[in-house]
């Protein structure tokens, strides 16, 4: 059911935020839908089985989270920052458990409230067996623009070592379905499974590749403390990940993505060409404003981080109590949101103005260049942009660029 929420000081019931808001920040949406069918061994988000949900239900939870819509709609007219999205995401879990009518509603939702500004990203994350060409044709009705599928690999003993439970065959079926429909596609894999190997790796690229998705996202396997995965390493029944083959599969798939048309813009992502970029994960990156809905979920509106209540039947009983789901709040001082600036746009191909580190940090540029970690031609134009290397050592890099 997810780690535990940080530690910061109480949010208030009404959600008031204590901050004036900039209206030309972009704003983007967040909208968690906390369900699963089964609980993948490796996976530390805040999602349910239905097994879990004790005393919350799919079939109310849009009108649920539309609660929330409604209560940060009052917060920001107060505030004088209602803005329209540019980026909506709905993320889970699995959000194609729900009906797409459903989704459909809750995008209504977010439309009618606060605007979804022309040409907004609109996403939908996906498990691969739960898209049909109806539910991709409703979606792309309903002003979805994208689909996020969960492919994790092409290799079926992979996917059984991560405990997920569809068919290679079916990542295929539901492109297709996506592309009748007019939607863009993003894959996501994750790499360094137990018992995987490079081959194994090159396979499940290979057929990424051979899909022609606009994005693909790979992201190195990490064990969370709590999980079913955990539990199976500590008792020595699978092998934890190796860095060093973790390490290998990555370089493998920046070569084969490069020859295959992907363009490298952030650690774990690769898109066809600027257009085709995560714009919602990108306002992550670069300190937008965004407002995450559901349980658990995470928000930043102008510095202030605030989170809420985990689970399905908390998060519905405050909001049927008039009360914001916000379970805490934190406000980063001035040294903390400088250690996260740099954390973050050193990982995106833009790189972080060299002018914005402080002393100590901008020292540490020659030795960084000189060890082949930051791009010496970049720097030379004011900026630190990772090389390959250095993203392979990139906490090694912030540790040197924050003193």
């Amino acid at each position: 059911m997810g780690s535990a929420l940080p530690i910061g000081e109480p949010a208030p019931r009404d959600g008031s935020l204590p901050v004036s808001i900039d209206r030309s920040t972009p704003f983007g949406v967040y909208l968690h839908v906390p369900f699963c069918r089964v609980r993948c061994g490796y996976c530390d988000f805040n999602t349910y089985t239905a097994g879990e949900l004790r005393g919350a239900r799919q079939d109310e939870y849009a009108d649920t989270l539309l609660r929330e819509v409604d209560l940060a709609c009052g917060v920001l007219v107060d505030a004088g920052a209602i803005r329209p999205a540019s980026t909506v995401f709905f993320g889970g879990g699995t959000p194609t458990l729900l009906p797409a009518g459903d989704l459909s509603r809750m995008l209504d939702g977010v439309r009618t409230t606060f605007g979804i500004a022309p040409g907004a990203e609109v996403t939908v994350e996906a498990n691969p067996d739960t898209v049909s060409d109806a539910v991709a044709a409703e979606l792309a009705a309903a002003g979805v623009t994208r689909l996020s599928i969960g492919m994790q690999s092409a290799v079926p003993h992979v996917l059984a070592s991560l405990d997920r439970t569809h068919e290679p065959a079916n990542v295929g079926a539901a492109v297709a379905a996506a592309r009748r429909a007019g939607l863009a596609v993003s894959l996501d894999l994750i790499y360094g499974a137990p018992g995987e190997s490079l081959a194994d790796w090159r396979e499940s690229l290979e057929s990424v590749a051979a899909l022609e998705p606009d994005h693909v996202s790979a992201y190195a396997l990490i064990i969370e403390e709590g999980t079913k995965l955990a539990r199976q390493i500590r008792r020595g029944e699978v092998p934890a990940p190796d860095d060093d083959r973790q390490a290998d599969m990555y370089e493998l798939a920046d070569e084969l993505l490069d020859v295959a048309g992907f363009e490298w813009y952030e650690v774990s992502n690769w898109a066809r060409d600027e257009q085709q970029r995560s714009r919602h994960n990108l306002a992550y990156w670069t300190g937008a404003d965004w407002w995450g809905f559901g349980p658990g979920a995470h928000s930043h509106i102008a510095g202030v981080r605030f989170w809420n209540v985990k689970h399905p039947a908390a998060y519905a009983q405050r909001l049927a109590a008039g009360f914001s789901p916000a379970a805490g709040r934190e406000s980063p001082d001035a040294a903390a949101r400088h250690l996260e600036s740099v954390l973050l746009r050193t990982r995106i191909r833009e790189g972080l103005p060299i002018s914005e580190l402080f002393g100590e940090g901008r020292h540490a540029v020659a030795a960084l260049i000189a060890d082949g970690l930051i791009d010496g031609a970049a720097a030379v134009r004011g900026r630190v942009v990772l090389t390959l290397r250095g993203r392979l050592l990139a906490d090694a890099v912030v540790r040197a660029l924050t003193g």
